[in-house]
């Protein structure tokens, strides 16, 4: 890509540009020094009142407050590196057209699709995910699409064997067409009547999506499935003693680009699907460990400077995404020292409100922007497009892997089903070709914490590569939002986990991060790697100050008093900050106000239990840690009530349990708070601030009631659950008033 930079020099090529949203930005700049003078005032109250404690209960009150704002002071802290310097961008896909003429020209593009569960993550959606990117608008002989399968299910291998058939009529009918949504999924339900072939094709999807669908209910292939002695031989590997998590690799190239064509005579794009050995004495790194298997195997098979990640839902919506990526790795402005463009993850099918705060705004857009203004935003696992030699040490530092084959800039001269090849790329893929090497610690993605994709860009980054956020009007991807309330938390108690690895290693931000990367990066980073210890205040807010209104205990200033309105104004400050900013970034106060409740929520359950679950396991006890795949598969009436934006309990979870607990906690604080208003005959000024709090939690909690209390169908809290909690809540609330 060298030549094609200089050539782009040469023409004096604009292939993007840059914004600074500078009002937002200067008001950013000089609010945080007035609330940092705020959080002053307000730990020297805390300290004040920590001196002047006369008791052990007012001393322990006074220490709890003090840590849960020390620990929310810090948080926002860490939050202020996101808006110093945040940036938008531009590309001019157009432009290229002057730059790359022919489809020599264009680099070549190894798309990674990671599966794991053929039941968590139905085969169809990963099929029409591949489907989706093998028709980009990109020359065809220059995609390689790799499938890494690591549950090793056959039925995975079979919808890859149909999508391989149903490419050669698809990809050309979307370039005859124009069509904008490839995933033939989405374009089918989106009704685009127009198309003469429509119909047609259409039908030959329904039957392949049948077929494979078939399969999965049968959980067996039956030799009436298969085409051919191929076909059949194709699926020997399968024994009785084949297990997901114990197998030998499975390398199939289903397309060769040099020989397979589609209908209209152009070639198709490679796909080759991969699961990798494994075995029960050997650790397989989860995602990471597939994501480093597929680096090898596609190094021996076409070796292409530019690699796309995804998940297996994450399809492309905009088959221009490759080139907009391009418009920032060919442009000589930006140096060698650009690793990696990331386009942050969105989601089909987000309920009006989005009411578990699926999309992430804060994660994927807003705090990603203002990383772009430093050093770039993190990786989010998915979307990304890498230059290869990101994966082999520094930008002027190459760390050599040990086989040359694996160089990134070796060329690769044999076709990908020679023998030769497919032997190198068995012995990559092998569980035990790690062993005693530099992959997952120098090499490719990074072990060393289940947030693999936090952790590799962070790394990447710490080693000297750059980043950007390409972040256009039209979604580059699109990928399936958890619909219950139990996939949310799951998921974020894993990535509290896996932080909380970054956190107490070597490789704290803090510490390490502020040293390679600078002051507002390493924040940035800390930001994320300190979230789970936002669990700490918000469980204490949740109980602290409802228990201490029914023991009538006053802990916070009266109404009147100054340190009241120090607290006031903090409140108002951070969250009035917070939701301008949502709103600046296209978002609306309804999806603002549950992005704020699913923050509670989360950090009272998944990262209070991640914390937890990381406690045991730093100290040797068996927490059932490990991968849980989140996932893709969707209940017709789960789905329903998500669009009537109804929050899905139905099973009975721990994680349930401190939320619940909460939300009687808070209603019954609340209920006590006037009794207690009405019995001193209108004296409120003492209790004001409790029951503000108390209020806010109840009006938060609003769901949680409905699902207790108001809902008959299958998405309510189990009565079991609400019982246990009831009784939970009834014990704090006795002991409370036991102190009256």
């Amino acid at each position: 890509m060298e030549d094609t930079r200089a050539r782009a020099a040469a023409k004096a090529l604009q292939l993007n540009s840059k914004h600074i949203p500078s009002r937002a930005t200067t008001f950013n700049r000089l609010f945080a020094p007035i609330y940092a003078v705020g959080l002053l005032a307000l730990f020297y109250y805390h300290i004040s009142s920590l001196l002047n404690s006369t008791s052990l209960g007012s001393f322990f009150i006074s220490i709890s407050l003090f840590i849960s704002d020390a620990i929310l002071a810090f948080m926002w802290a860490t939050a202020q590196s996101f808006r110093m310097n945040p940036l938008r961008r531009r590309e001019f896909p157009a432009n290229l057209k002057e730059l790359l003429k022919n489809d020599s020209d264009f680099p070549a593009l190894d798309v990674f699709i990671c599966t794991a569960d053929p039941y968590q993550e139905p085969p169809m959606n990963v099929v029409n995910t591949a489907l989706s990117v093998m028709a980009f608008d990109y020359p065809t002989s220059k995609i390689s699409v790799y499938v890494s399968d690591d549950g090793g299910s056959a039925m995975t291998l079979f919808a890859f064997m149909e999508a391989a058939r149903f490419a050669a009529t698809w990809l050309p009918f979307c370039t005859k067409n124009d069509v904008v949504e490839r995933n033939p999924d989405a374009f089918f339900t989106s009704n685009h009547d127009w198309f003469s072939e429509r119909e047609e094709i259409k039908i030959m999807y329904e039957k392949m999506k049948m077929r494979v669908e078939t399969i999965c209910e049968e959980g067996k292939i039956g030799d009436e499935y298969l085409n051919g002695e191929e076909e059949c031989m194709a699926f020997n590997q399968w024994t009785k003693s084949f297990t997901s998590q114990n197998h030998p690799t499975v390398i199939k190239v289903l397309l060769e680009s040099s020989k397979n064509k589609d209908t209209c005579g152009e070639a198709l794009p490679n796909l080759i699907y991969v699961s990798r050995q494994k075995s029960v004495t050997s650790h397989h790194h989860f995602k990471t460990g597939a994501l480093n298997a597929l680096l090898r195997v596609s190094a021996t098979m076409t070796n292409a400077p530019v690699i796309l990640t995804l998940d297996c839902d994450t399809y492309s919506n905009d088959p221009q995404t490759p080139t907009r990526a391009l418009c920032y790795f060919l442009d000589p402005k930006l140096g060698n020292d650009l690793g990696y463009v990331q386009f942050p993850q969105r989601f089909y099918g987000v309920s009006k409100n989005d009411i578990y705060c699926g999309e992430l705004k804060h994660l994927y857009i807003i705090n990603s922007s203002g990383m772009d203004g430093l050093l770039g935003p993190n990786y989010v696992g998915t979307g990304c497009f890498f230059v290869r030699r990101a994966f082999f040490g520094g930008p002027s530092s190459l760390e050599l892997p040990e086989l040359s084959q694996l160089n990134p800039n070796h060329v690769v001269e044999r076709h990908i089903k020679s023998q030769e090849v497919l032997d190198l790329a068995h012995l990559v893929a092998s569980c035990d070709y790690e062993n005693n090497t530099k992959w997952g610690f120098k090499l490719g993605f990074r072990y060393g914490s289940l947030v693999e994709d936090y952790f590799t860009g962070y790394c990447l980054q710490c080693e000297g590569w750059k980043s950007l956020l390409c972040n256009p009007k039209r979604a580059a991807f699109y990928g399936d939002v958890p619909i219950t309330l139990l996939s949310v938390v799951n998921q974020m108690k894993r990535w509290s986990v896996g932080l909380l690895e970054v956190t107490f290693s070597k490789y704290n931000p803090i510490t390490y991060g502020v040293r390679s990367i600078g002051l507002l990066m390493g924040l940035s980073y800390a930001h994320y790697a300190f979230w789970p210890f936002c669990s700490i205040p918000v469980i204490l807010y949740a109980f602290l100050p409802q228990l201490a209104l029914i023991s009538a205990t006053q802990i916070f200033p009266k109404v009147w008093d100054v340190w009241f309105v120090v607290y006031i104004l903090l409140f108002l400050g951070a969250y009035g900050q917070d939701l301008v900013e949502f709103i600046l970034f296209e978002g609306t106060f309804q999806r603002w106000w549950n992005d704020q409740r699913m923050w509670m929520i989360r950090s009272g359950s998944s990262l209070l239990f991640g914390c937890v679950e990381f406690t045991w396991k730093s100290l040797g006890i068996n927490s059932n840690f490990g991968f849980n795949v989140t996932g893709k598969a969707m209940d017709e009436e789960q789905s329903k009530r998500y669009k009537q934006e109804l929050f899905e309990f139905g099973l009975f979870s721990p994680m349930f349990v401190p939320i619940t607990t909460a939300a009687i906690v808070n209603l019954a604080s609340f209920v006590c708070g006037l009794i207690e208003i009405w019995k001193s005959g209108g004296a409120w000024e003492h209790l004001f601030a409790q029951m503000l709090v108390a209020g806010f939690g109840v009006v938060n909690c609003w769901p949680v009631y409905e699902a207790m209390a108001l809902r008959n169908d299958g998405g309510k809290l189990p009565p079991k659950l609400t019982f246990f909690c009831f009784s939970l809540a009834l014990l704090l609330c006795s002991f409370a008033a036991f102190f009256r």
